[in-house]
Parts: C-alpha cells; sequence; structure tokens
C-alpha cells in the first residue's frame, strides 16, 4: 500500500503524468480517494517552485551544450505558439486554463516554462498554477471515480 502511494507521488511530480496520472493509478489501486488527491496535488504543486528554480539558475549552465540548447529553442517555440497568445491575453487566467485543462502537453510544467518565459511576477504564476493544478485534479479525480463506479 505504501509503495503504491510512492507510485502515485512520483507520477504527480513526473513530467510523463503529473496527477493526470497519480490520481487515477492511486484510485485503481484501491488507496483512500481522498488521501490520494491530496498527496497528488501537492505533489504536482511541488512542481512549480523545482521548475522555476532549474529555470532561473541551472538552465543558464545547460545552454552551452548544443544539444540542450536546441531542444530549449524548441520547447520555447512551442510553448510561445501553442500557448503564448492566451496567456500573453489572458494573463493569470490564462494559465490557469492552460493548466487546467487534462491533457498531455498541458500542466504545471508546461504552465512554469510559459509563466519563465513570459516574464509573469513568480506569486501570480505561483497561484495560477496551483489553481490550475487544482482543477485539473478535480476533473481527473471526479471522472476516474464516475468510471471506477460505471465498471463495479
Amino acid at each position: 500500500m505504501i509503495i503504491d502511494f510512492i507510485i502515485a507521488i512520483l507520477w504527480s511530480l513526473s513530467p510523463f503524468g503529473e496527477a493526470k496520472v497519480g490520481i487515477p493509478y492511486g484510485l485503481l489501486n484501491g488507496l483512500n480517494i481522498y488521501l490520494v488527491f491530496l498527496l497528488c496535488f501537492a505533489a504536482n504543486v511541488l512542481v512549480f517552485p523545482l521548475m522555476i528554480f532549474f529555470l532561473e539558475k541551472i538552465n543558464r549552465y545547460f545552454l552551452k551544450w548544443g544539444f540542450y540548447k536546441k531542444s530549449a529553442i524548441f520547447v520555447a517555440r512551442k510553448a510561445k505558439t501553442g500557448s503564448g497568445n492566451k496567456i500573453k491575453r489572458y494573463g493569470f487566467w490564462g494559465l490557469i486554463l492552460f493548466v487546467m485543462i487534462p491533457m498531455p502537453g498541458t500542466g504545471v510544467y508546461a504552465g512554469s516554462i510559459a509563466s519563465y518565459l513570459f516574464k509573469i511576477e513568480k506569486t501570480k504564476a505561483f497561484w495560477a498554477n496551483t489553481i490550475g493544478i487544482f482543477l485539473s485534479s478535480v476533473i481527473v479525480w471526479s471522472a476516474t471515480l464516475a468510471s471506477m463506479k460505471g465498471m463495479g
């Protein structure tokens, strides 16, 4: 049981799943529905300060490496074209909506990168990402619970 909680938390920290995968994993493995939500949400929120630290402190050193620089430019262009207009136009609310959508390519990793690229003030960006993560987590949690009731 503890292992399943750890795996759900790791999925929620992962850029390959976030809470969008951690929550269903925990629920489908029979973990407490409220504790899974709380732990996966909290783990996913933790990503924002880690990403901002990485982008502000470590990113500049990695940019010296050609492969990393090309990848970073690719990600930055994709973020600016994919979500840039909405986030620039709607600011705080646009960032919430972008992070909230429970689909691949959205979430706190992309929201953190967008916050950094568009120079959104850190406190505002943190709260926009946190609210977006919360709403996304509620959507995924509710949909997973509803589908589990349909299976049972």
